[in-house]
């Protein structure tokens, strides 16, 4: 995905995230948020799966909620 910067000269590449589950035999749920390149920005470890989905669903919304709170500051000291 591509997006335009603010000032329009050039073009800025967007990174996709991604959860990943893995089932850990007898013990549980493994969870990953992870970028396109395989960067691990969080992970975690839940013994049901529901758990595991709902907690890397939290850190992906935490980690792109933080991203935009990052990006309005940035561009509210520009004024």
């Amino acid at each position: 995905m591509r997006l335009r910067d603010r000032q329009g000269a050039g073009i800025k590449f967007v990174g996709m995230f991604e959860v990943i589950l893995t089932r850990r035999k007898r013990f549980g749920w493994r969870w990953h948020v992870r970028d396109q390149s395989g960067k691990v920005f969080a992970d975690g470890f839940e013994r049901t799966r529901p758990s595991a989905k709902y907690h890397g669903a939290r850190a992906l919304f935490f980690l792109l909620s933080q991203a935009y709170l990052r990006d309005r500051s940035a561009a509210s000291r520009e004024d």
